[in-house]
């Protein structure tokens, strides 16, 4: 996998604790920032806008 980088929107009022994520050719994949030996979300490239989407339809109906 690539560099894990975090979210631009992650700051100091939230205690940096957010998502990162590292990217191949073919590959995303996605871990907590607070554990990050543990396990990771992996994702092939064409499937992981459809799961952000479903995220963000997922938090509207909140």
């Amino acid at each position: 996998m690539g560099n894990w980088r975090k979210s631009s929107h992650s700051g100091p009022d939230d205690g940096n604790e957010c998502v990162e994520i590292a990217n191949s050719p073919t590959r995303v994949a996605v871990r907590d920032s607070k554990v990050p030996a543990r396990a990771t979300l992996t994702f092939p490239v064409t499937a992981f806008a459809p799961f952000l989407e479903a995220l963000k339809e997922s938090a509207r109906e909140l």
